[in-house]
């Protein structure tokens, strides 16, 4: 179901930029504008490794100074058959981890110090499948080629609006009013649906992170630790690999969002823990 759900949002952006292509500039517009959104996103995809880890301070660590987090991850790797990915660590007090990389052959798991202090074994076993979930289920790359068509969205939305707002059968008063139109909601289209794209791989990952350990609500525990500790702790992070984070990182930050209602849910990467854990228990339950 996640996965359906994030191929509608796919389609849906791409159906975006092909009508908007088409309406201001022709099919020609449209490929000018995906292929500099290509070149600029996968660009940085191929080092969203390295971006990644020096954004978030997270160094390397060798196997003798995180022996348990080796372990685990290996135990993993072998299980799912996948390449051992690095292991790197940020000192941080919040309790946190994430992974990136292209392909399971280029991937790191990153921890903080907070979240070694906080788990047991089996949380932490949890997370770390969660993580390396989003390697195996190709996510970085998912995530990728919807900045790209939200990338190329945009950029198309503001050459209409600089260059006379169309082509000439959609001249006048009510091309112009469109351009404008199009200019202010394209972004804001492209943004939810990347944020949805978002939300709906964290699903997936719990899904999956929880059948590789068979322990979906050992996983549902470590999400509500998470939680209680990344709404105490702050972390200073980029925000634009906040969304790399198992729980968003920068909570802390926004304590009054929960009073934002559902409307702030759609501005957000990370869907709620508490609907994450639901999703956790009824799947231990066979509902799911």
């Amino acid at each position: 179901m996640n996965t359906l759900k994030t191929a509608v949002l796919m389609a849906t952006l791409g159906g975006l930029l092909v009508l908007l292509g088409y309406w201001f500039g022709g099919a020609t517009m449209a490929l000018i504008a995906l292929g500099i959104a290509v070149v600029l996103n996968f660009g940085v995809y191929f080092f969203s490794d390295k971006i990644a880890l020096r954004s978030a301070r997270a160094v390397p660590v060798e196997e003798h100074e995180l022996p348990n987090v080796y372990s685990i991850v290996r135990s993993l790797a072998q299980r799912e058959n996948m390449p051992m990915p690095g292991i790197y660590v940020i000192e941080s007090p919040q309790p946190n981890a994430f992974a990136t990389g292209r392909n399971p052959k280029h991937a790191a798991v990153a921890v903080t110090r907070g979240i070694l202090e906080l788990m047991n074994y089996q949380e932490l076993e949890g997370v770390l499948a969660h993580e390396l979930s989003h390697v195996k289920n190709r996510d970085i790359l998912i995530a990728t080629v919807a900045a790209t068509l939200g990338a190329a969205l945009t950029f198309l939305a503001r050459i209409a609006l600089w260059g006379g707002g169309g082509n000439r059968r959609n001249s006048g008063g009510i091309g112009i009013a469109i351009t404008l139109v199009a200019w202010i909601l394209a972004p804001l289209a492209a943004a939810l649906i990347q944020f949805a794209i978002s939300r709906s791989r964290e699903f997936q990952a719990d899904q999956s992170g929880a059948e590789m350990t068979g322990s979906p609500l050992v996983l549902a525990s470590a999400l509500e630790k998470l939680d209680a500790g990344t709404s105490r702790i702050p972390m200073q992070v980029d925000p634009a690999v906040s969304q790399l984070f198992i729980a968003d990182p920068m909570k802390a930050f926004g304590k009054d969002r929960k009073k934002a209602g559902t409307f702030a849910k759609f501005f957000s990467t990370h869907p709620p823990i508490s609907e994450r854990v639901e999703r956790l228990t009824q799947s231990s339950m066979g509902i799911r």
